[in-house]
């Protein structure tokens, strides 16, 4: 029998149950998290957001539903727990993963699905995105697509058309990531002649996205150094970069592994299409694939090429290399030694990648206590004369903080995320103090 064909009892009870142990277990790493970098700049600036804001993008991604989050916890929980935006992260990660395991589900079978569900859920390669609650961005815009690739994946009807264009709008108000959504659409409606005037539903919804651009998109800060057209020349190393690590990331592994793993994705994705015809479906998730490190090559590829292999973009590549790889492994045996076989390569794969997981955590949790004391050296110079209005408070770990004034502005208004923590890290806690005084002032 193919695995394909083995049906799994309550499948979706069994996944909705990992979905929620893998969240618990996240939530319990990250519980002394505090908000980090990118966050400070939507934390600063909140007090003067305007309607007109959620328009304004951020690393010139769209974040209209990013903010929207923000806004709505920063005025009910405020700055005095993290443990909300970390589930809110968790929580569309969870929904990713369903949404994952229905589509897999669909075309290669329970067990396949219930696979590629597990080594999503515990991706460690794409820490980033799961130890990092501003990265419900990337994240909500994966959610989203992966909803409008279902919705689109059953019957034609007006209700199925009108749910997939809300959820691809919704998929680019979370971030650029969504254009990578409208290429996989695209992509399978155009190869198929009997569906082809169903992009017209989507028409409004890239045409919306194309004028916010024109707008606004330009307005975002560029990175530094900001692109050039040598990108282009750049791209084939950076996409190739990309591809392999996020092909790597499926069973815990990166850099060296990067390019050997590709070669074998590649070549079993190969070999299934050779022995069957893809269908528009499978090439529109290739054309996704390939369009996440195209488009991000083309803003980042002048930082290196290495830069495509960061977290953040793993995770993007691991959900079309499970889709594609899951076709490639319906024809696999399900009987004598293959079973045992099978099952010891998705437990290796998961213990590694959870394994490497709980290795970001535990790092990151070492430069969370470094930004807890940096807070608290803040919260106790407040009212020395000495302090220097234009002081940087840690340049490594929030280098947005660079005016005490505004700092306090936001912790009078959502409160003190420090409040009530004792001081675990004297020596940077002291080093943090230092840096926030008029040097000689004492």
């Amino acid at each position: 029998m193919a695995i394909s064909l083995v049906p799994v009892p309550r499948a979706r009870l069994i996944v909705g149950a990992m979905a929620l142990v893998v969240g618990a277990a996240i939530l319990v790493l990250t519980h002394t998290y505090s908000f980090y970098f990118d966050e400070w700049t939507f934390i600063l600036t909140a007090p003067d957001w305007t309607w007109s804001t959620y328009l304004q993008p951020h690393n010139e991604h769209p974040v209209m539903l990013l903010r929207l989050i923000y806004a709505a916890i920063l005025s009910t929980v405020g700055l005095r727990s993290y443990l909300p935006y970390m589930a809110v992260l968790l929580a569309l990660h969870a929904a990713s993963a369903v949404l994952l395991f229905e589509l897999v589900r669909r075309r290669a079978g329970d067990l396949i699905a219930i696979a590629c569900a597990a080594l999503f859920l515990v991706l460690g390669a794409a820490w980033e995105n799961l130890l990092w609650a501003f990265q419900i961005g990337f994240v909500g815009s994966v959610a989203c697509g992966l909803g409008m690739l279902l919705a689109i994946a059953g019957p034609s009807t007006r209700r199925r058309l009108v749910t997939a264009a809300l959820l691809l709008a919704g998929s680019l108000m979370f971030s650029g990531i969504g254009v990578c959504f409208v290429v996989a659409a695209s992509v399978q409606l155009a190869l198929t002649p009997a569906r082809r005037r169903e992009l017209l539903w989507f028409a409004p919804v890239i045409a919306a996205f194309g004028a916010w651009y024109l707008a606004f998109g330009h307005n975002g800060t560029p990175p530094n150094p900001p692109p050039t057209a040598a990108n282009i020349a750049l791209l084939p190393q950076y996409a190739a970069w990309g591809l392999g690590q996020s092909a790597a990331g499926l069973i815990g592994e990166g850099g060296t592994w990067g390019p050997p793993a590709l070669v074998a994705a590649a070549l079993a994705i190969g070999a299934s299409w050779w022995r069957r015809r893809p269908d528009p479906f499978a090439l529109g998730v290739l054309a996704a694939l390939l369009t996440v490190y195209v488009i991000t090559g083309i803003g980042r590829a002048q930082l290196g090429y290495q830069q495509a292999g960061a977290g953040r973009y793993v995770y993007e590549g691991a959900v079309f290399w499970l889709i594609l790889l899951a076709d490639a492994a319906r024809g696999l045996p399900w009987r004598g030694t293959w079973r045992p076989a099978l099952a010891a390569c998705l437990f290796l794969a998961c213990f590694s990648s959870a394994v490497l997981l709980f290795s970001f955590a535990a790092a990151k949790g070492v430069q969370m206590q470094r930004e807890v004391a940096d807070l608290q050296a803040l919260t106790a110079e407040r009212s020395d004369p000495c302090m220097n209005p234009g002081a940087s408070v840690d340049t490594f770990v929030m280098p947005q903080v660079d005016k005490p004034a505004v700092y306090y502005r936001a912790t009078d208004r959502y409160g003190d995320p420090t409040a009530g923590l004792p001081i675990t890290d004297r020596g940077d806690f002291d080093r943090a103090r230092s840096n926030l005084v008029i040097s000689g002032c004492r």
